[in-house]
């Protein structure tokens, strides 16, 4: 009987959503910029949320991890309010995250950066590290590997030395990938990491996003406007627009979603596409893989 029951409570924790968005609603003075959001983040999977400039994207992203506070609903993660949890202890729950706008020390070493996200797997106190005490030199020699592990997993290596500001556009993003991964996540959040890339680097990216969830066992949420990338990689996707779920589900549904294709074309598109729809000739609407289909902005 005992054994029984710790089997269901396995499965039953499984099974939970890693985060849950219950209701968050978020105001700006008199803005509605969140209102009553509700979406599950489901273990194992690549989660994208997309939408128009505006939809509140990046505001939802930022009351994860607690640099905005929401009036009304909850996050849970890992069935677990994150409400009451300080802003610099996100980390360590399990969640890291990229940002819209690169967030790097310009000034500092690739392994550095590298090593900063490592703070929040950090143990030893002021006083041990003070001392220098022998559990604190073992301590950053994990850590060293840690990130040189990380730097040999997204091509960096060659660059360790090198100061970040000196470094391409799409290396210095990488940098600040490895800097969250060098936190161990569970739920690794990326604000959308395509800005910028070139084609070659797009699909680098969509492998590499897939092997976060396939290898290291990471679940992805992602922000992006490049539709052919959150298409390709989703697994489940949820649409904001002005604030509010407009939709929610595979990336075949929302492709074709009337409200999702007038919240990006406009109402007269939507009708078009929805008469297309109907007819199983042409596709409902094609986002293509470049141009101005490939990227919304």
């Amino acid at each position: 009987m005992a054994n029984g029951l710790t089997m269901d409570l396995a499965a039953s924790s499984e099974s939970l959503a890693l985060m849950s968005v219950l209701g968050v609603t978020v105001r700006f003075g008199g803005i509605l910029a969140l209102d009553a959001i509700e979406f599950d983040v489901a273990r194992g999977q690549i989660c994208g949320l997309i939408g128009p400039n505006g939809a509140g994207k990046t505001t939802l992203f930022n009351c994860m991890n607690r640099l905005y506070h929401y009036q009304s609903g909850d996050i849970l993660f890992e069935g677990q309010s994150i409400k009451g949890t300080p802003t610099h202890q996100v980390a360590r729950l399990g969640m890291g995250r990229t940002f819209q706008n690169l967030a790097i020390f310009r000034s500092m070493p690739v392994r550095d950066n590298v090593l900063v996200g490592a703070h929040s797997r950090s143990f030893c106190g002021f006083l041990s590290s003070a001392l220098r005490l022998p559990r604190v030199q073992a301590e950053e020699r994990r850590l060293r590997e840690r990130a040189d592990e990380i730097m040999d997993y997204l091509g960096l290596s060659p660059f360790r030395d090198r100061l970040v500001g000196d470094l391409p556009f799409g290396t210095q993003k990488r940098v600040e990938l490895g800097r969250a991964l060098a936190a161990d996540p569970k739920l690794l959040m990326l604000d959308e990491p395509a800005a910028g890339l070139n084609h070659e680097e797009l699909d680098a990216l969509a492998q590499l996003i897939r092997d976060l969830r396939d290898r290291l066992k990471i679940t992805v949420l992602l922000v992006e406007h490049h539709m052919s990338l959150v298409m390709g990689v989703s697994d489940h996707i949820v649409v904001l627009n002005f604030g509010r779920k407009i939709a929610e589900g595979p990336p075949g549904l929302i492709q074709s979603h009337p409200d999702v294709i007038e919240a990006y074309l406009g109402a007269q598109s939507a009708r078009t596409a929805h008469t297309q729809a109907a007819d199983p000739r042409p596709a409902a609407l094609d986002y293509g893989t470049g141009g101005s289909h490939g990227q919304v902005a």
